[in-house]
């Protein structure tokens, strides 16, 4: 296994880390645990990606496993918050839908010889949801060191704003990939 792989890999260890400490809310800054594991997760995703480029190691099992780590790691984070009441479950819902649409139609592809790597639209929904769980540890961060639910209105209103922006270009990717890939799905048996 090469290295960005073992990077892919990597993500995909620390997702129960990240959960298990997102959902500690008796330790102390647990937002704040769950941002640096989630920020540190999230920047694997771009060392492997410029490490096989340039190193011109990429494999067809890393462009599987590479979108698998992202999607266990942000749907992970996404499902948290909706259970901690962080952010709209429709947008969580929506997202899911997207992401099991578009690995479905990657592994139909594999059955007839083609690979399905990331375009620009998967990427830049990839970034999108990541940023957007930034923010929203962050702003639970600073509510949770600052002792104080003030502003926790706010703060929920502007989480679910990045949230909602990631959903709609996530809804615009899946549609771009299943256009873009619509003869795989009508040679389907």
């Amino acid at each position: 296994m090469n290295l960005p792989n073992k990077l892919s890999l990597l993500r995909i260890l620390l997702v129960p880390v990240f959960a298990a400490f997102l959902l500690a809310s008796s330790v102390q800054g647990h937002f704040l645990w769950a941002l640096v594991l989630f920020a540190v997760a999230s920047y694997t995703d771009h060392l492997d990606g410029k490490i096989a480029r340039q190193r011109n190691m990429i494999t067809t099992f890393g462009q599987f496993l590479d979108p698998l780590a992202d999607k266990v790691l942000v749907m992970t984070a996404l499902i948290c918050f909706a259970s901690m009441g962080l952010c709209n479950i429709w947008f969580v819902l929506i997202i899911m839908l997207r992401e099991f649409a578009v690995t479905s139609l990657r592994l139909v592809a594999v059955e007839s010889g083609k690979v399905i790597a990331a375009n620009k639209w998967g990427k830049t929904k990839t970034v999108s949801q990541m940023i957007a769980v930034m923010v929203v540890l962050i702003l639970q961060s600073v509510q949770e060191l600052a002792g104080t639910g003030a502003a926790a209105g706010a703060f929920l209103l502007v989480g679910n704003l990045f949230v909602g922006i990631s959903c709609l270009l996530t809804i615009v990717s899946g549609v771009v990939y299943i256009r873009q890939n619509y003869q795989v799905i009508s040679t389907m048996k």
